[in-house]
């Protein structure tokens, strides 16, 4: 099992977004409708719903786009990784699953790939849809980005000393040691088309939709059901350009974090040795 969870400390003030629920307690309470497994940077961020977008459902983005402002899912996560790649602790069930996601009508990104199988036999009757691009392109997006942030030394060092981080960065690793099998820069784009194969060889072909962004909204609202946005451009979000630059961000504030923790400590510290002066005076 992964490290034990412990609460948001008051002292994290500069990510208020953060969410700190212990997901170990929960339990499924809407039910699960689309599985997105195309790999991370196809486009997945894409489908995700901002205001008027169609599926209005409600979303898990399990990676850079908002898993890190979930930390104690990582705990989860990392157990279910650990679990598939590591052979420590059992493999997750349903209910399992409807513990980390059971608030989700929808999942997809990573880590949530890496459980491809998993997910289509715990929620058959869940539609999926294969998000793809070149992979080429694909393999030189994530190699600017996610794989970035893997080796991103400010996070491997806040890992150490903040909250989120703490819980964020060693289940990140875990996925590429595992998914990828440890060399993602040369293993990569094999395991991208293998990965792509085994979904295609687990869904009936009238539950899946395969999908590239450039298709825009209609074939994936006609597949889950929904209208087609009015005057409603396909969004681009998540591009190569200000992942760096939100990492980074995210890394400052964190930082923040971690020194307004360290200047409490102190505080506390100096207001204890005040009162032992003033009670050896007396």
């Amino acid at each position: 099992m992964s490290a034990q969870y412990t609460s948001k400390p008051i002292t994290d003030i500069f990510t208020p977004n953060d969410t700190d629920i212990n997901r170990r307690k929960c339990f499924r309470k809407v039910p699960m409708k689309v599985l997105i497994l195309g790999l991370g940077r196809t486009g997945t961020a894409c489908t995700n719903p901002r205001g008027n977008e169609p599926t209005r459902l409600r979303r898990h983005l399990p990676h850079d786009v908002r898993l890190y402002r979930k930390p104690p899912d990582c705990l989860l996560w990392h157990d279910a990784l650990a679990a598939k790649y590591l052979g420590t602790g059992p493999k997750f069930t349903r209910a399992d699953w409807d513990a980390l996601l059971g608030d989700c009508q929808a999942v997809c990104d990573w880590p949530a790939i890496a459980f491809a199988k998993e997910l289509i036999e715990a929620y058959p009757e869940a539609k999926v849809v294969l998000t793809n691009r070149d992979v080429d392109s694909w393999h030189a997006s994530t190699m600017k980005t996610v794989y970035w942030r893997v080796q991103d030394w400010e996070l491997r060092w806040l890992s150490k000393v903040s909250w989120a981080a703490g819980m964020y960065y060693p289940m990140l690793k875990l996925f590429f040691d595992g998914f990828f099998e440890g060399d993602f820069p040369n293993r990569g784009k094999a395991i991208f088309q293998k990965h792509y194969a085994e979904v295609r060889a687990l869904v009936r072909k009238e539950n899946l939709l395969e999908f590239r962004v450039q298709d825009g909204w209609e074939p994936l609202c006609e597949f889950l059901g929904e209208r087609v946005p009015q005057g409603g451009k396909f969004p681009n979000v998540n591009d190569s350009g200000n992942f760096v630059e939100r990492s980074r961000r995210r890394n400052r504030m964190q930082f923040f974090n971690v020194l307004v923790r360290f200047l409490e400590i102190v505080a506390v510290a100096i207001i204890g040795l005040a009162l032992l002066n003033m009670l050896w005076r007396m």
